[in-house]
């Protein structure tokens, strides 16, 4: 048997590698066309084969397509919105109200990813020293749910700026249920071709070869062949 016997075709490698690279986090491109049940029905199946610690699968899901759902949370963004607007100062205060962060109404459907603090009972397998392993293992839902979306030609956009446990009562969320990603879905007329804050100016991507150590932190790699390989940003199948 050899090594790449269990790799994937060169097609299915560059599709996976083009729906990591062309994600986005979309706020503003939202068209009002409706996100077919059957396509949405996948999105949720690809959320729920994520991996979990001890396979406690702590996710559920909430579909909202209710107006009146929708602005309640869009009331608490915008509170919200407007205390994290008072965290920064010069330059970034006068681009952050331009930032568009969130398509609540414009987006035909909102999904809230929970998590279940106590699925699986009070031993979870491997969560015995770790107990934010149930969260940690609800974001790795969120991201196949990103990844399957882009596959689809659907945008997502994460709305992060809501307080919690006023989310949790707008939902009617149970006490020990955490409201862990409130996000917007639809199809969109374009997806950015760059990160939003990059093209804004707002922040970069940082150079990989700078975040890799090796062996123990701030030491510089020896496996010379990987350092040169780190040289660049950019996944497989970018255009330079």
């Amino acid at each position: 048997m050899n090594a790449s016997d269990n790799r994937f075709s060169e097609a299915e490698r560059q599709g996976l590698y083009r729906a990591i690279r062309e994600r986005r986090d979309v706020r503003a491109q939202f068209l009002p066309d409706p996100v077919p049940e059957a396509v949405l029905a996948n999105l949720l199946r690809a959320a729920h084969h994520a991996p979990s610690v001890g396979f406690m699968q702590p996710w559920d899901f909430i579909v909202i397509d209710d107006a009146g759902v929708k602005q309640q949370v869009k009331a608490i963004f915008e509170r919200e919105n407007e205390r994290a607007a008072r965290n920064y100062s010069g330059e970034q205060a006068q681009v952050y109200p331009r930032l568009k962060l969130e398509g609540i109404l414009e987006s035909p459907v909102n999904l809230c990813i929970t998590c279940s603090r106590d699925r699986g009972g009070p031993n979870v397998l491997g969560r015995n020293t770790i107990m934010e392993t149930d969260l940690f293992s609800t974001c790795l839902a969120v991201q196949n749910l990103w990844l399957a979306a882009r596959a689809e030609g659907i945008g997502l956009g994460w709305v992060s700026i809501l307080d919690q446990d006023e989310l949790a009562q707008a939902l009617g969320l149970p006490e020990n249920v955490y409201p862990l990603a409130y996000v917007c879905l639809g199809y969109v007329d374009a997806f950015p071709s760059r990160p939003e804050l990059e093209s804004k100016g707002w922040r970069s991507r940082l150079p990989l070869e700078e975040l890799v150590h090796g062996n123990r932190w701030g030491a510089p790699l020896e496996n010379d062949g990987l350092e040169e390989a780190l040289g660049s940003n950019e996944l497989p199948g970018s255009k330079r």
